[in-house]
């Protein structure tokens, strides 16, 4: 069970910096828009959510990571007794 928690972990990470890349590249696309407010507020927001997804995706990305090296060592003790 914690091998496959450590493995959606590492899927869920990757999917969060897709969805970073993807919010990076309509940011780009809105900042060729003549400059009004609205496109600053999008701006920033879109920049806080970049922001908040990469450190969501790297969390998840150690916590599977560990999941899976502690997931490995369990099996591999176990499989040598």
């Amino acid at each position: 069970m914690n091998k496959f928690l450590a493995i959606i972990q590492l899927i869920m990470s990757l999917f969060l910096g897709l969805a970073a890349i993807a919010t990076l590249v309509n940011m780009v696309l809105i900042a060729t828009r003549p400059e009004t407010i609205s496109v600053v507020n999008v701006i920033i927001g879109q920049g806080i959510l970049i922001i908040c997804f990469l450190v969501i995706s790297r969390v998840l990305l150690t916590k599977g990571l560990a999941g899976l090296k502690q997931a490995n060592r369990a099996t591999g003790s176990d499989g040598g007794a």
